[in-house]
């Protein structure tokens, strides 16, 4: 006798489980990416937190009388001034809280939109450019899933900034800085932060590649920040009302605290958001819906090359930095001619450009800002020579150098296009700065001057590059701390010189050794030694590459 056996019941397909819930999976990729960023956000949000709080703190040493405070008011009331700073309307009553709100949320906003635009990029397309997304998404997991997750993150990274900035704030006890006004400043930041994370959301459906979509989002950071400014400037302020930024700074922090305009931002990133998630569903994974340009039958001899072929990869990032140091300088060289009226009831502005020294008031605050343009001129130089880390941990440097390609051409082709590519940007910077400075001076003789100046600064960007490949080269996994470079040497060399930091602390950066152009006599020294130094550098960093493994993720 035979007896009927049932074959057992086939398991739902992944399809069939997922394909009902487009978010499934959501709350454990967020948690995936909260681990992953257990290290990097916390610095995000703790510099930005520490950036203002010391920044409101120096504000009682700089200004504690109420006359230094007019005084700052009427440097700031002009188009130059409101352009650099915020609205007109904080000028009214220029107490500690209204001159925070004027001068830093600006420029606190696009650090935000920054962290923000990166969380979201770091979490969808570098997921799907790696093809980890491929390999989540073959599981129970929602098609919308990576896009809740990234978009959960930043909401939670900035809900956590806008908190700790509101307590922090509240807590220092300054006259003027309220617990009402501090938490709409915090919330602003949030605010801000959530429209740029809702425009990356956008972008990343937009592009094949992560680059390309972190640089589209902050190009729209950059508008932002420029539409501000120019409505700022203007008579009806009508162009700052088309701005993120424009409207966060109407909210008024510390004056008015005015909570609508927030409404604005949040509505903005609700509905850049669900474009984004709409998108999402027009593409396939790992794709874009911009379509990839044909390519040419033959590559060109340059490809050939690892010096051509790096430059290829860091075209774009190149040409956003020039452009983008070379419209920086000319804002910054739009003003020189005004500096002199602008700081001249600063005191301790006046002091620290005494201490820079120079014939004019022009020449020792261009010297000033040198520093911060050579700054953002780092920041290019930090990513381009930690660009072979990324293609290790890609998986594509492993494949070229199973060819006969040698380690040191590989990387030092990546290293020759930071290096260059830096003395390139710090050039357009002068260049930009020279031909403004000029303009608004009637000096024609600061053009070379400034662009000099700016060059003067290139061994000290070849010296970052070398401190970048030694991390690379010896501890890959800590390669990141190569920041640490432009950062310090912001902090030391720019808001050191207002705040009266030691001089040993700038003698620690490697900026700190470039004579203080066209304030201060050529001296070939030190640039002499730290070009010495950036080479011994760049050497030690290629031994230890040549000595370690592959890694690969």
């Amino acid at each position: 006798m035979t007896t009927a056996t049932t074959a057992p019941e086939a398991p739902a397909s992944v399809g069939q489980v997922a394909g009902g819930n487009a978010l499934a999976g959501t709350r454990t990729l967020i948690r995936f990416a909260l681990r992953r960023d257990r290290i990097r956000l916390p610095v995000w949000i703790l510099a930005l937190l520490l950036g203002t709080l010391m920044t409101a703190n120096s504000f009682s040493t700089l200004y504690s009388d109420p006359q230094d405070r007019a005084n700052a008011a009427r440097s700031m009331d002009g188009p130059a001034g409101l352009a650099m700073s915020g609205p007109r309307h904080y000028l009214d009553d220029y107490g500690f809280g209204s001159m925070l709100s004027h001068q830093m949320l600006g420029f606190m906003a696009v650090l935000v939109g920054l962290m923000s635009v990166l969380i979201i990029t770091r979490h969808t397309r570098a997921e799907e450019e790696t093809g980890r997304a491929e390999l989540v998404r073959s599981t129970v997991v929602g098609r919308h899933a990576h896009l809740a997750a990234a978009l959960s993150v930043a909401v939670l990274a900035n809900l956590a900034l806008a908190l700790l900035l509101a307590f922090g704030l509240a807590g220092l006890g300054m006259e003027g800085i309220d617990t009402a006004g501090s938490l709409l400043y915090g919330f602003g930041h949030a605010a801000v932060g959530l429209v740029f994370a809702a425009v990356a959301a956008v972008t990343v459906q937009l592009t094949a590649h992560t680059r390309g979509a972190s640089g589209m989002a902050l190009a729209v950071v950059g508008v932002a920040y420029v539409l501000r400014a120019a409505g700022d400037s203007g008579e009806n302020g009508t162009l700052s009302w088309l701005s993120p930024i424009g409207w966060v700074q109407r909210s008024y922090p510390y004056v008015d605290n005015r909570w609508w305009p927030l409404l604005l931002c949040l509505a903005l990133a609700v509905a850049c958001a669900a474009a984004g998630f709409a998108l999402s569903t027009r593409r396939d994974v790992g794709a874009g819906l911009r379509p990839e340009k044909l390519g040419r039958p033959t590559a060109s001899d340059a490809l050939t090359t690892p010096l051509g072929f790096a430059l290829r990869l860091h075209r774009g990032m190149l040409i956003g930095f020039g452009a983008g140091l070379f419209l920086m300088g000319a804002m910054y060289g739009s003003i020189l001619g005004d500096a002199e009226d602008m700081l001249k009831d600063i005191d301790q502005i006046q002091e620290a450009l005494d201490r820079i020294g120079g014939a004019g008031v022009a020449e020792s605050f261009a010297s000033m800002v040198m520093v911060v343009l050579t700054v953002v001129a780092a920041v290019y130089v930090v990513m381009a020579a930690l660009r072979p880390r990324s293609e290790e941990t890609a998986g594509r440097a492993e494949p070229l150098l199973a060819t006969g390609l040698s380690r040191a051409r590989w990387v030092g082709g990546h290293l020759a296009v930071a290096m260059g590519g830096g003395t390139v940007v710090l050039l357009l910077a002068g260049l930009g700065f020279g031909i403004a400075g000029a303009a608004s001076t009637g000096d024609a003789g600061l053009l070379p001057d400034l662009v000099g100046a700016a060059l003067a600064y290139a061994p000290a960007l070849w010296v970052t590059v070398g401190v970048a490949v030694v991390l690379f080269g010896w501890f890959p996994r800590a390669s990141q701390a190569a920041w640490i470079v432009p950062v310090y040497a912001f902090v030391v060399g720019y808001l050191g010189q207002i705040l009266q930091f030691p001089g040993w602390m700038n003698n620690l950066s490697p900026f700190g050794h470039v004579p203080r152009l066209p304030a201060a006599d050529m001296d070939w020294t030190p640039l002499l030694l730290l070009s010495l130094v950036a080479a011994g550098l760049v050497w030690l960093g290629l031994a230890g590459f040549r000595r370690r493994d592959l890694e690969t993720k």
